[in-house]
C-alpha cells in the first residue's frame, strides 16, 4: 500500500529493530500516539509502553477529535489482531501529555517515538525543542525516532507558526548538528525523494487512499521523513 503513513510505522519499527531496542522488558515512550498500532506493536513485543495523547479538550479544540485521531485513553489503543489482549494489559499504560511541556518523570526509556505529531506543536523551532527534549526521556544509549512533515518544494520558504508547519532540509540539519554537539549520534537522513511512477505522483486534496506518498500541502509539494538519534553518555 502507497501510503506515507503505512511508511512511517514501518520506519519507525525497522529503525529500532535494527537497533536491538525490542526487545522483552524494553520501556518505551510513544508521543502523540492517537489511534495508532504502534503501542499494541511493541506490546506484543513484550515491551513496557508508556502510551502518551494531548487532553481531550486540546484535542477537541484542534479538531484531532472530530477526526478520530486522537487517544482519550488506554482502550482506544488496544488492537487484538496485533496484541493479545493479556499483553496488551500488561505492557500498556496510557497517560496525558503536552508534548511541549513533557513531564519530568518521563525518564528512563530504552526507546521513545512520534509518527507526525511534532509538526503540530505550533512552530518548526518548538518541533525541533520537542525532539531534543524526548532525547532527555531516554536511558544514555537509547533511541528516539520520530517522523514529520517534510517541505520537498524549497529550503527556504516554508509554513511556519501555524497548527501543521512544514521542516526544511536546513532544518533537519541545524538539528543534527545541535544534537551532536550535545553528544548524541544522529543517523544520517536521507533526503532522496525518489524518482519512479509512484514517487513523482503528488496527492491533492482531498486526497486518496493511495498512492499517498507526498501531497500538496499550503501550496508545497511534502512528504514524511525519519530521525533517528542515539541518546549520549
Amino acid at each position: 500500500r502507497y501510503h506515507r503513513k503505512l511508511w512511517e510505522f514501518v520506519f519507525i519499527c525497522q529503525a529500532l529493530w535494527e537497533r536491538g531496542a525490542i526487545t522483552p522488558g524494553a520501556r518505551g515512550l510513544g508521543f502523540g500516539v492517537g489511534i495508532e498500532p504502534l503501542s499494541a506493536f511493541f506490546a506484543s513485543q513484550d515491551c513496557s509502553i508508556i502510551a502518551t495523547d494531548m487532553g481531550a479538550t486540546a484535542a477537541t479544540e484542534m479538531g484531532w477529535t472530530d477526526t478520530q485521531q486522537h487517544a482519550t485513553g488506554k482502550e482506544a489503543l488496544r488492537k487484538p489482531h496485533v496484541c493479545p489482549d493479556p499483553l496488551f494489559d500488561k505492557n500498556v499504560e496510557f497517560r496525558e501529555c503536552d508534548m511541549n511541556h513533557v513531564p519530568a518523570d518521563l525518564v528512563d526509556f530504552d526507546f521513545c517515538w512520534s509518527a507526525c505529531a511534532l509538526e503540530h506543536l505550533g512552530s518548526i523551532e518548538l518541533g525541533l525543542a520537542f525532539i531534543e527534549r524526548s532525547i532527555a526521556c531516554l536511558k544514555p544509549g537509547g533511541w528516539a525516532v520520530h517522523t514529520t512533515e517534510f517541505n520537498l518544494s524549497s529550503n527556504d520558504d516554508t509554513v511556519d507558526n501555524l497548527s501543521t508547519v512544514l521542516f526544511r532540509r536546513r532544518d533537519m540539519d541545524a538539528l543534527a548538528e545541535r544534537l551532536r554537539a550535545q553528544g548524541h549520534h544522529v543517523a544520517s537522513f536521507d533526503y532522496n525523494p525518489g524518482y519512479g511512477a509512484v514517487d513523482k505522483y503528488i496527492d491533492v486534496a482531498p486526497y486518496r487512499e493511495q498512492p499517498h506518498l507526498k501531497m500538496a500541502l499550503n501550496g508545497y509539494s511534502t512528504t514524511s521523513i525519519g530521525i533517528i538519534v542515539q541518546r549520549g553518555a
